[in-house]
């Protein structure tokens, strides 16, 4: 099932230049720390947990501190993060930290047993039933075909394990997508995915209990120029669909403008930008096999509120 035709090989180009999404990190770490308030509700103590998408492994760190005696992995598809984040744990580090490091028994230093792997998230080099926390801050919707994503992180889930992610939903960039709309009919952003239909897909790959939530965040800019470089450090455009040429004096101006428009009447007339923020978490059910040997799993849906 394809969420959209992305081009991965242009999603890792894209983050090939850690220095320019770094811009965009102040949303990463909002959002991250909002999951680790709904993390904390789950009363879990993984011996193994996996950050898929971990970019400069901020994430990792963080949970380091919650889960210290756990071993720690991360992958993400751009190298160039994967090194970014290695210089910024080495940076922290000072001569004075790297001296007691050695002295330091390895459960209580947060960079211990951390393993940083370059992969594409729906085909994990790990083992089947290797894990028992999944974490995945804002990556999702940069896979092509997440119901396949959702069946591998099963497959390296054990058994009762937890799977906690957060994506862009539908209504993200909604402003730009219309300034864009009076320009011409090419997709400028990603056509994100709707929480409900991920909670289908988790079903489908055999989770249990899955939860989606959503919430909206909005970002309000003085100058429609900062918008846009925000939007670009998000990530860009990587749609196979999208224009490959360059937008065009009379065209961009005309975004500017339609932008412009925008301005809100209330504060300070500032242009708004929407992020609609799903958050999902659902567990690997216990397995049972018929005498058979047929694999019976129970699926515990959410009730529908009244």
């Amino acid at each position: 099932m394809l969420s959209a035709p992305i081009d991965l090989q242009l999603v890792r180009r894209l983050f090939a230049q850690p220095e320019k999404i770094r811009a965009s990190d102040f949303l990463r770490r909002e959002i991250a720390s909002r999951m680790r308030e709904k993390l904390e509700l789950v009363k879990i103590q993984p011996f193994a947990f996996l950050d898929a998408g971990c970019g400069e492994t901020d994430d990792i760190a963080e949970l380091q501190k919650t889960y210290p005696a756990a071993q720690a992995f991360g992958v993400d598809a751009s190298l160039a993060m994967l090194k970014a984040g290695l210089q910024k744990q080495q940076a922290a580090l000072s001569a004075v930290s790297r001296l007691l490091a050695k002295w330091t028994p390895s459960a209580l230093r947060q960079d211990a047993g951390q393993h940083l792997l370059c992969a594409d998230f729906a085909r994990l080099p790990l083992a089947p039933a290797s894990l028992d926390l999944i974490w995945s801050n804002l990556a999702l919707h940069w896979h092509p075909q997440p119901d396949l994503v959702f069946a591998e992180w099963r497959r390296v889930l054990r058994t009762e394990g937890l799977l906690m992610f957060s994506c862009f939903g539908p209504d993200t960039l909604i402003e730009l997508r219309q300034a864009f709309a009076g320009i011409d009919d090419l997709p400028h952003a990603l056509p994100f995915v709707d929480m409900h239909d991920f909670g289908d897909m988790l079903v489908n790959a055999g989770f249990s209990t899955p939860v989606m939530d959503m919430e909206k965040i909005t970002l309000t800019y003085t100058d429609p120029k900062k918008l846009l470089a925000d939007v670009r450090a998000f990530g860009g455009n990587p749609l196979l669909t999208r224009k490959t040429g360059l937008l065009g004096r009379q065209a961009y101006q005309q975004m500017l403008a339609a932008l412009e428009s925008r301005r809100n009447t209330q504060g300070q007339g500032r242009i708004e930008l929407t992020f609609e923020v799903v958050y999902g978490h659902a567990f690997r059910p216990v397995t049972r096999k018929t005498a058979a040997g047929e694999a019976i799993v129970r699926f515990d849906l959410p009730k529908k509120a009244s």
